[in-house]
């Protein structure tokens, strides 16, 4: 499984590309798309849409993740951060691919195991995950590295969960390891229901027990009373 990581910015977007081979993940490539200096902002937009696809077409992955909006420092900031991740988006869906969202929260979770983990935290994780030798630079690319590998653990770990649910149970190797479930009587419920459940070997041996006074007593009667010895 392939997945292509887009941590959007309007100045500069991260791309990372994570291959998970059995249980190991491989980095593929990071990077960032800047915008040359003194471009307007709809040619900002132009070039990360114009990268964003050319990447995509070279390493053709399986799924794209991309980080939500989750705060800004204004509303001009979230207004731009905006339109770089619709340019994003744009090009993950003329590539025909999924898109999958996560908030900063989740991706730290799932790399680090904490919510609140900072970005030195983060990178470490996710050179320790991808085995390099130095921490991803810029830091754009290693935040898209590390949201690639918060769709790969949640994936992975969905398709275990829908394995393990659909796998049919082990046919039985001993008749030790038959285990019929007795009918249990409902709630309140009558005659019927206690008799649908035949009784067990030890509730016979609790009602022959029951049933020994009155043996021993008509069989002393047919008896007579024992002599007694002098």
């Amino acid at each position: 499984m392939k997945i292509f990581g887009i941590d959007p910015g309007s100045e500069r977007t991260g791309y990372g590309c994570v291959e998970m081979l059995g249980s190991r993940h491989h980095l593929v490539i990071c990077g960032a798309i800047s915008a040359p200096s003194g471009a307007t902002f709809p040619e900002k937009l132009q070039h990360i849409h114009a990268g964003l696809e050319a990447l995509l077409a070279r390493h053709r992955p399986d799924a794209v993740a991309i980080e939500n909006i989750f705060h800004a420092r204004n509303v001009r900031s979230a207004l731009k951060l905006g339109h770089a991740r619709g340019v994003a988006l744009l090009a993950a869906s003329e590539a025909g691919l999924e898109v999958f969202e996560y908030t900063p929260a989740e991706v730290k979770r799932a790399v680090v195991g904490y919510g609140r983990a900072e970005k030195p935290q983060i990178q470490q994780m996710t050179k320790l995950l991808l085995g390099l030798d130095a921490v991803p630079t810029p830091h754009d690319a290693a935040d898209a590295l590390a949201i690639a590998i918060c769709h790969l653990h949640r994936s992975t770990g969905a398709i275990a969960e829908r394995s393990a649910a659909e796998k049919p149970a082990s046919p039985l190797k001993s008749w030790r390891d038959y285990r019929p479930e007795r009918l249990r009587p409902a709630r309140g419920g009558g005659a019927e229901c206690r008799a649908a459940a035949p009784p067990s070997a030890r509730e016979r041996g609790w009602a022959a027990c029951a049933k020994a006074p009155a043996s021993v007593a008509e069989a002393t009667r047919r008896r007579g009373p024992a002599s007694s010895k002098k």
